[in-house]
């Protein structure tokens, strides 16, 4: 994954041709295989691809970046999320600026200060902006700035904030809603605030619009991601049915350890 950044226009485009495995002819068989050794500029796509293909990077909504060492890598603003390629993705310093913009006149995601936030505030290693409808009808299902749910097996799956420890089933995940406003840069300061305010947060849902999901790594971020969406559409089918998400169990009758 470490070549210099001057290999990374004509270098990497020489390793994509003729490096050791040939990425070229997998990504010629399946642009969709992500491989762990993969730099940014591939894995942006690849993930924005998958993203696409969950529904949650539909319309040219939504936004992916990675961060490797100091340099920040962030998928293109109002583009096909899943036609991106490699030479698309911009680079970023570690305070956000552009260094590096595509050959091509493209603009920098509008995702690109909240996801600042994330590298500033919790030293993520990527973070997405999914505009999932799960996160989206959360958002008006839960009334005022909580989501909540407990007792889920798969809230195990989310670290509590930026240390290694895992929500356990029997806590209470909480994520934070913030207001939506007409421009996305508009939303930094809430989402900053909201991140203060919950410190074991990962993510940031924005009502009527989506949510803010993190990481230590790409792979972390990732995989929270698919627990926060499996958590919203279940709490949506409890809902639906009659049940209260952040509510205990009581006695339900099944079998538990002999007296």
């Amino acid at each position: 994954m470490q070549f210099a950044e001057t290999d990374i226009n004509n270098g990497e485009k020489r390793k994509l041709e003729n490096g050791t495995e040939d990425l070229v002819s997998k990504k010629r068989n399946n642009r969709d295989v992500i491989s762990y050794n993969d730099h940014p500029k591939l894995l942006i796509p690849k993930l924005c691809k998958l993203m696409y293909d969950l529904g949650w990077a539909t319309g040219t909504g939504g936004g992916m970046s990675i961060r490797d060492g100091s340099k920040i890598y962030m998928a293109p603003s109002g583009v096909q999320k899943e036609m991106i390629q490699p030479e698309e993705v911009f680079l970023c310093n570690s305070t956000g600026e552009v260094v590096e913009s595509p050959e091509k006149k493209l603009k920098l995601t509008e995702c690109a200060p909240l996801f600042m936030n994330a590298y500033t505030m919790r030293n993520a290693g990527a973070v997405l902006h999914s505009h999932s409808k799960f996160a989206n009808l959360v958002s008006l299902l839960f009334k005022g700035p909580e989501f909540k749910i407990t007792h889920q097996e798969m809230q195990k799956g989310i670290k509590k904030g930026s240390t290694t420890n895992p929500f356990k089933y029997n806590d209470m995940l909480i994520v934070p809603i913030i207001e939506n406003v007409c421009h996305e840069r508009e939303l930094t300061n809430r989402m900053r605030r909201a991140m203060e305010m919950y410190p074991e947060t990962n993510a940031v849902i924005v009502r009527r619009h989506g949510v803010y999901i993190w990481g230590s790594t790409w792979q972390a971020a990732k995989s929270q991601a698919e627990c926060y969406h499996y958590l919203f559409e279940i709490a949506i089918e409890m809902k639906r049915l009659g049940l209260n998400p952040d509510q205990p169990p009581g006695n339900e009758g099944g079998i538990t350890d002999a007296d």
